[in-house]
């Protein structure tokens, strides 16, 4: 299901404070921290020809995130830099004095970072990016998972030095128990969903989300005309599209968003033009995009310049980590996780549905950007879907 954008603000410039989170000068102060990062690196950008052959398009283009940082997924850019920038902005505070990042380290600094406490709530891949930010500086973290996130990555979560706590109920309930906690205990939130009084530190997560697209454009031969972004709350999404918008004006590509059918909160707040929280259903195997409540202030954003906003089901979403483990022709090999690869499928029902690709303007020179947002964060669900694991594709290269 595929629907256009029929906000009223649809079109309308960003708001100031959107604009300044997501903009080119936002994004640049991202790389200068990422730079301190000892193990940061662009992450590939591979072309998928054969694909787009078979699809009737000029060009696909994807970011392979499963490479970001050491954590596998492309959340390890929000979580852990909105966790170094408090802790600067804290010791600004305590200090008297602008602090730089390059003081993260120092006795100071250090100092102050040890008193502090990070939680959030996470379906797997944010609370890493907190947990391990937290280690970086020498803070502590609590993270919050509900009932569906695997042990694997509960396990992963916990190598960072985290406290895990259990909640019963969804995601959302997560959220709800982490703010309450950390509220009582004076901890600080680093959520990648905003609520009202709320929305500085998901728009830092968003904002170190703006290195993805920023790398994308360094590497790619022509501007997309076409970005296929998969949602959750809204956050990657609203920063691919703000990003785009602020660097590229008019010349921006078309910005479709792609949400799981069974956790389609941003495509029913598209459809309905205000935030919808859904009731739990089935669940989704795009577990990391199980949300059922938009964020915020990505939704502020989208209604701007996303331009629309559709849905793809289960089965679509394993046969794109199939087809990316056992590519046509001459395409790399890429290892998407179970939500990695939402945004191609949108594009793979998009591209077979001759009405869809009409109403986005989808054809032969099209040039689609794409970003697989996770590895195989969880090996033996991989393994449960693909048939293979993530080290049988290294070795054999199918």
């Amino acid at each position: 299901m595929l629907i256009r954008n029929q906000h009223p603000d649809y079109r309308k410039p960003l708001e100031a404070i959107d604009a300044e989170t997501l903009g080119v000068a936002a994004a640049e102060t991202v790389e200068r921290f990422l730079a301190r990062r000892p193990n940061h690196r662009p992450t590939p950008l591979r072309s998928l020809p054969a694909l787009a052959g078979e699809l009737g398009l000029g060009a696909i283009h994807l970011k392979d995130e499963g490479y970001r940082l050491g954590l596998g997924s492309f959340k390890a850019l929000g979580g852990a830099y909105a966790v170094i920038r408090l802790v600067l902005e804290a010791a600004k505070q305590t200090l008297g004095r602008p602090v730089d990042i390059a003081e993260l380290h120092s006795p100071d600094v250090a100092k102050i970072s040890a008193t502090m406490t990070f939680g959030c709530a996470t379906d797997g891949n944010h609370g890493r990016s907190v947990a391990q930010g937290a280690q970086l500086v020498g803070a502590r973290s609590v993270i919050f998972v509900h009932g569906g996130v695997s042990n694997a990555r509960v396990a992963a979560i916990a190598r960072y030095g985290a406290v895990m706590e259990r909640v019963a109920g969804t995601y959302d309930d997560s959220v709800a128990e982490a703010a309450r906690v950390c509220a009582v205990n004076g901890w600080t939130v680093v959520s990648d969903t905003s609520w009202p009084g709320y929305e500085r530190i998901p728009g830092l997560v968003m904002q170190g989300y703006t290195a993805i697209f920023r790398e994308a454009l360094e590497k790619l031969p022509e501007t997309p005309t076409h970005v296929f972004i998969q949602s959750g709350v809204g956050g990657i999404a609203a920063a691919a599209s703000g990003y785009l918008a602020c660097r590229l004006g008019e010349a921006r590509p078309t910005f479709v968003v792609v949400d799981p059918a069974r956790a389609a909160c941003i495509f029913e707040t598209a459809r309905q033009g205000k935030p919808v929280k859904l009731q739990r259903g089935e669940p989704t195997v795009m577990a990391m995009l199980e949300c059922y409540e938009p964020s915020q202030v990505a939704w502020r954003v989208l209604s701007r310049v996303a331009d629309a906003f559709m849905t793809v089901d289960d089965e679509t979403a394993v046969e794109v980590m199939t087809l990316l483990a056992r590519p046509l022709g001459h395409d790399p090999v890429v290892v998407a996780g179970e939500s990695g690869g939402a945004g191609l499928a949108g594009l793979l029902v998009a591209a077979r549905d001759p009405d869809m690709r009409a109403a986005i303007g989808l054809d032969a020179t099209s040039r689609v950007l794409l970003v697989v947002t996770e590895g195989a964060t969880d090996p033996d669900r991989y393994r449960e879907l693909v048939g293979l694991t993530p080290g049988d594709i290294a070795i054999t290269g199918k």
